[in-house]
């Protein structure tokens, strides 16, 4: 594909190559176990390290797998290639295994996705590699903390739950000059709001689930790799055995088609109720990237290209009783884990149990709103609704 194209034309025609499309619109889902070979040369000579884009073994991808893929790859300019995971932990863990050994030393920011704090503290750990959390916010501070030893960064932009925006050109920077790699968990933004390759991340990471798919029905997780960085990934996610299913990636592909509408249709609605939220007398704070009390609101202004449909807000005041009441009487926003699918969703967030660097102050509870495509309006209405459930509650 020409390099020159835009990347909402790209989102539509990226990974559909006629081998692979047969002459209809989508890639069939192709579901596979054992391939057949016409003979034993036929066999051996598919039997090579990199099977990516050749039949060999269900486990190593038909087109439909490797279609979503290359689209993956293809909106990341600068990069080489791209694996789907049956979910996006499956995905970071399968990276971080790739580049980290016994005696590594490995930097995560503070505020990154609680599974991801689980699985340092945990897995890793047990197979000694060292973890230090860091101020997502220490930017080119971040040269003190790194060891002889450090072997990759993981950047979280905006960080989950809190929402702060890292300084990624000055951290990547840091990694460059000591030949450390770097991972983004870039799910918020998607490389259509922040091209994490082009800004000289080694890989980029998405929990598919989320605005790929669009419809909260499908696990799915993809890493994409830079140039000269894929051999190390894919080495470790074929030995780990890694996959997602035809079926999975099928529907990965037909939500990527509408993922840059879906995109601005959530971030537009998104600002317009954290605008209005941030006015209110109930909200202490809102902690979205767009907005500039956000914490690294200048590097979201300078870096994206635009903000997506997840934000936290801080009440003022109150406990565990009035926040419920707010959430539970919501109408237009479901009470569930995850994000990005065309439904809202509103959940109790508690960054203070699980931070150990950055202690968190609040003026009250956290709620975190996923912004779907319903009318802003009529969520507006329903929060309004619920800040007053809110305010009687909270006395």
């Amino acid at each position: 594909m020409s390099d020159d194209k835009k990347p909402a034309t790209r989102i539509v025609t990226a990974g559909r190559r006629k081998e692979w499309t047969r002459g209809i619109v989508n890639p069939p889902v192709w579901r596979a176990s054992t391939m057949l070979y016409d003979d034993v040369a036929a066999l051996r000579a598919n039997n090579k390290p990199d099977t990516h884009h050749t039949l060999f073994y269900g486990r190593r991808g038909t087109p439909t797998q490797w279609s979503l893929a290359e689209a993956l790859t293809e909106l990341e300019p600068g990069a080489e290639a791209t694996l789907l995971y049956p979910s996006g932990v499956a995905a970071l863990s399968s990276v971080l295994l790739a580049l980290l050994s016994p005696g590594d030393h490995l930097l995560v920011p503070d505020s990154a996705y609680d599974p991801t704090r689980s699985f340092a503290n945990g897995m890793l750990k047990r197979m000694g590699v060292a973890t230090t959390f860091y101020d997502p916010l220490i930017g080119a501070g971040i040269a003190g903390l790194c060891q002889d030893n450090t072997k990759v960064i993981l950047l979280e932009s905006p960080g989950s739950l809190t929402f702060e925006v890292q300084d990624i050109p000055a951290i990547v920077a840091v990694a460059k000059a000591r030949g450390i790699a770097t991972i983004l968990d870039n799910t918020w933004a998607t490389p259509l709001l922040f091209p994490a390759i082009a800004m000289g991340v080694d890989y980029s990471m998405l929990a598919c689930t989320k605005y790929v798919v669009g419809h909260s029905d499908v696990m799915l997780g993809s890493v994409t790799a830079a140039q000269g960085k894929y051999d190390a990934l894919r080495n470790a996610t074929y030995q780990l055995g890694q996959m997602a299913s035809p079926d999975d990636a099928w529907l990965g592909a037909r939500g990527l088609r509408t993922m840059g509408v879906r995109l601005e249709q959530h971030g537009r609605s998104a600002l317009k109720v954290a605008e209005w939220l941030d006015k209110r007398p109930e909200i202490a704070r809102v902690l979205h990237p767009a907005l500039p009390d956000c914490p690294g609101h200048e590097f979201f202004v300078r870096d994206f290209k635009g903000a997506s449909g997840l934000f936290s807000v801080v009440l003022n005041g109150g406990g565990e009783a009035a926040r419920a009441a707010l959430i539970n009487g919501l109408e237009h926003f479901g009470i569930g884990y995850s994000w990005g699918g065309y439904e809202s969703l509103a959940i109790p967030a508690d960054p203070q149990n699980i931070r150990t660097v950055t202690k968190w102050r609040a003026e009250g509870p956290v709620v975190r709103l996923q912004i779907g495509l319903e009318d802003p309006n009529d969520l507006i209405a329903d929060l309004e609704a619920g800040l007053a459930r809110f305010a009687m509650a909270r006395g």
